[in-house]
């Protein structure tokens, strides 16, 4: 029986990962655009992020 090893340094993320702080230039707010219509992005006082219209 043949056996398959991956190593995870070696594998690529499935998904494209983004720093929120940075995409807020450390701050708490940004735009996001997608197909014409703005979004904001907020990360709250406990952390969390909001996407709104």
């Amino acid at each position: 029986m043949m056996e398959s090893r991956f190593s995870a340094e070696a594998s690529t993320p499935a998904l494209p990962r983004h720093v929120a702080r940075e995409l807020t230039a450390n701050g708490n707010i940004a735009e996001i655009e997608l197909d014409g219509q703005i979004y904001v992005l907020r990360i709250t006082k406990a952390g969390k992020l909001i996407l709104t219209k």
